[in-house]
Order: C-alpha cells, then sequence, then structure tokens
C-alpha cells in the first residue's frame, strides 16, 4: 500500500529555469523527480509543489508532496534524498500525511519575501539575492502605501497580463510590510494566494512610491481600473523568496 510523503525544501533559484520542469533545461521540479527515480530503482514518481517559481527565485519553504510504494521512516526519506539531490536543493523536513493532503489545493497560506539592497553601491556577492535599488525612499510612504494592499481585491493590475489563471483574480493579502535593517528592506506579503508575477509587481509600485514618483492613494485607483498597464514593470526575479506554506493542521495525520 502506498503512501503520501510531504516534504519541505529549500533551494537557490540562480540556476535553476524556475521549479516546473521543461524540456532540456534545468528545473527544480526536474531535479527532485530524478532523485526520487533513483531511490524508486528507476520507477517514475511524480512531485506536486504548493505553486511554482520562475526563473531566478528562490525557496526557504516550498512545499512538495508524491506518493511512493516505498515505507520509509521520515528521516530516512530526508537523508535518502538530500544524498541525491544537488547543492542547490535541501529537503528541510519530510512527514508522512494521508491522501487527503494536497500541497497545491491543501495550501490556506503563502508568505513572500522580497529583499531589496537600497545603497549607492551594489554587493556583487549578493547580486543573485537581492534586488540593488540605490535611489533614497521614504519608508514611512511605504508602509502607507502597504495598507492599501491588505484585504481582499481584484489584483487584476498588480498581476502579469501573461496569467494562465482560471477564474476569479481576487486573492486576500493578510499583511503587506517594509522592514528596513540598515541598507536592507525586507518586504513581507502573506496572503491567501498570489498570481503570476504579483509580488514582483507590487514591490516594484512600492518602490515608486517610496520615491516620490506615485502616491499611497494611487493604489486603490489601480487596483479598481483592473488594467495591469497603470501598474508599471515586473521587478527582476533574484530578490524574490517563496517563505512559507502553511496548511490545515488536521491534513497531516502520521507526523512520524
Amino acid at each position: 500500500m502506498g503512501e503520501r510523503i510531504k516534504c519541505t525544501i529549500q533551494y537557490d533559484g540562480t540556476l535553476f529555469h524556475g521549479f516546473q520542469i521543461q524540456p532540456n533545461k534545468r528545473t527544480v521540479q526536474g531535479e527532485l523527480e530524478k532523485a526520487l527515480s533513483r531511490v524508486h530503482k528507476g520507477s517514475k514518481i511524480k512531485t506536486v509543489a504548493s505553486g511554482r517559481t520562475d526563473s531566478g527565485v528562490h525557496a526557504k519553504g516550498q512545499v512538495i508532496h508524491f506518493d511512493s510504494i516505498l515505507s520509509i521512516p521520515s528521516e530516512g526519506w530526508k537523508q535518502a534524498l538530500n544524498t541525491q539531490l544537488p547543492d542547490d536543493i535541501y529537503i528541510i523536513d519530510v512527514k508522512r500525511v494521508s491522501s487527503a493532503f494536497h500541497a497545491r489545493y491543501g495550501v490556506s497560506q503563502k508568505e513572500y519575501h522580497y529583499i531589496v539592497l537600497n545603497r549607492p553601491d551594489t554587493d556583487v556577492f549578493n547580486r543573485n539575492y537581492s534586488y540593488h535599488f540605490p535611489y533614497e525612499i521614504d519608508i514611512d510612504k511605504i508602509l502607507e502605501a502597504c495598507r492599501y494592499l491588505e484585504g481582499t481585491h481584484d489584483f487584476t493590475t498588480l498581476s502579469s497580463a501573461k496569467s494562465t489563471v482560471k477564474g476569479t483574480k481576487v486573492r486576500t493579502i493578510y499583511e503587506a510590510n517594509c522592514i528596513r535593517q540598515g541598507d536592507k528592506l525586507t518586504f513581507v506579503f502573506r496572503g491567501s494566494g498570489f498570481l503570476y508575477n504579483m509580488v514582483r509587481i507590487m514591490v516594484s509600485v512600492l518602490l515608486d512610491i517610496g520615491q516620490g514618483r506615485r502616491k499611497p492613494e494611487d493604489i486603490p485607483k489601480m487596483i479598481e481600473k483592473k488594467d495591469r498597464s497603470l501598474a508599471g514593470k515586473t521587478i527582476a526575479p533574484q530578490g524574490l523568496y517563496l517563505w512559507k506554506v502553511t496548511y490545515d493542521d488536521q491534513e497531516e495525520i502520521n507526523p512520524s
């Protein structure tokens, strides 16, 4: 009888063409499924993730599940997979869960962080892990604007026009924040879900507001118009981290 396994993973997205498998390209899912195939003596094992991440985007707490006929303790799974995985992917935690658990459809909240280096000079050692923004900003204006993002809205204006999502573009943002620590800004977004490029577009708009190119009160007007062209560019991917994915506790029944 098979078991469903839930894994929390982290990865450095720098050398990946995103999470999802693509022909002839290195992807996180591709590397995970190669490792699982080796553990299963060549059998193909399909993984399901909480969601995709783009090229260059990192994860501190991505979650996947897969089904296996093998009966291995959680620590054994962790060791077996980490032995087979490349250095830029690491399994943090493994749990056996009920067949009702679904890494994508069971998500109750996701949290993303976007890191900005806000100083005149760049840092070459962090160029793949933060976005360099050398201009002066007003953090109070950014925080004021964050309040307008919180709540339940149709985020069409603040998501990619290329989004393939079917159905509503209404999402709930429980927390939108910006934390300054010296010359480092960390944008934090926690919500029920996020549309394609939504976090990167929100950060782009908030930095415009911090520079005085827009006003905080522009955000509700932009959201109301449901027009992607009003929001400006999609900021670079390397500052973005999928930080945490939360599920309803009752779906996890076998913690060992």
